[in-house]
């Protein structure tokens, strides 16, 4: 929790590099987030409680998925059977609050956007449960903490077209919830291409702090999943194993920003076959480990 905001600053620094410029601290996004908490929030007269409660549930749904997550070897807080199903939910719930606090204001250039947001959503959410299926399915379990500690050298030895597909899955799956290129760029307020920043427009002071929060929680929430798949480390120290934990992520973060410095964002045509690949890929690899 304490160093999820820092991924963003990374990856900024990652495409700041990549352009040739000195670009902002890595500690920019905390700087952001204690600005917009001493200020204060403005609210339209046509919203009601649901355009407030939408980032405190959003937050509070991503603080939740965070205790099921299990990091390094350290296990989940709140572990239990089937928590994986659990953290998904948490994923969709959030979404739904934000979608719901968009359309609350009644404009109809943030209900663009939710409808984008919901549309885009439907095509992304089966290509993680196909992922974390076909994860389940290799380890027996639906535990997150059981599941993903279960990823060693040996299965990638007899199973690695399955975890390099579910990796390849999830991996679309990352860049498409957290509004990254080549799905959507955070930092653009163009009209015609906004999908989920358009939905926050009308947030300000510690609301909008709370949605960057929760942005960062869900960027190391899908992230350390897929680093736990791609580097099972497991040498028996708590600390070791953390401490690569955590560098996975910061390299995780490297590739995602030259991955935004390397290529454009697509058209939103694009955008739905991009997602049905990635429900392909999760797919094959849930075949692949069935037979």
């Amino acid at each position: 929790m304490v160093l999820a905001p820092l991924i963003q600053g990374v990856i900024n620094r990652t495409k700041a590099v990549a352009a040739g410029r000195v670009g902002q601290p890595l500690l920019q996004t905390y700087h952001d987030l204690w600005k917009l908490l001493r200020k204060g929030a403005v609210y339209s007269q046509t919203t009601t409680w649901v355009f407030r409660a939408g980032p405190v549930v959003g937050l509070a749904a991503m603080i939740c998925a965070i205790a099921l997550l299990p990091f390094g070897a350290f296990p989940a807080l709140a572990p239990f059977a089937g928590d994986l199903v659990m953290a998904a939910y948490l994923l969709a719930l959030a979404r739904f609050f934000t979608v719901l606090a968009a359309l609350d204001t009644g404009s109809s250039f943030e209900a663009m956007g939710a409808s984008r947001e919901v549309t885009f959503s439907a095509l992304a959410e089966p290509a993680l449960f196909l992922g974390l299926a076909a994860l389940a399915r290799q380890t027996g379990t639906l535990s997150l903490t059981s599941m993903l500690g279960s990823v060693s050298t040996a299965m990638w030895m007899r199973a690695a077209p399955a975890l390099g597909l579910t990796i390849a899955g999830l991996g679309v799956v990352f860049l498409a919830e957290n509004a990254r290129i080549p799905v959507d760029d955070p930092t653009t307020h163009l009209e015609l291409t906004m999908i989920h920043e358009v939905m926050v427009l009308d947030h300000s002071g510690p609301d909008f702090a709370m949605i960057q929060y929760a942005a960062a929680l869900k960027m190391w929430l899908l992230g350390a999943v897929i680093i736990a798949i791609a580097v099972p480390w497991h040498s028996g120290n708590p600390l070791l194993d953390g401490g690569c934990a955590i560098a996975g992520m910061f390299g995780l973060a490297v590739v995602t920003g030259i991955i935004e410095s390397s290529m454009a964002r697509l058209r939103l045509l694009r955008i739905t076959q991009l997602l049905v690949a990635a429900i392909v890929l999760s797919g094959l690899a849930l075949a692949l480990v069935r037979r």
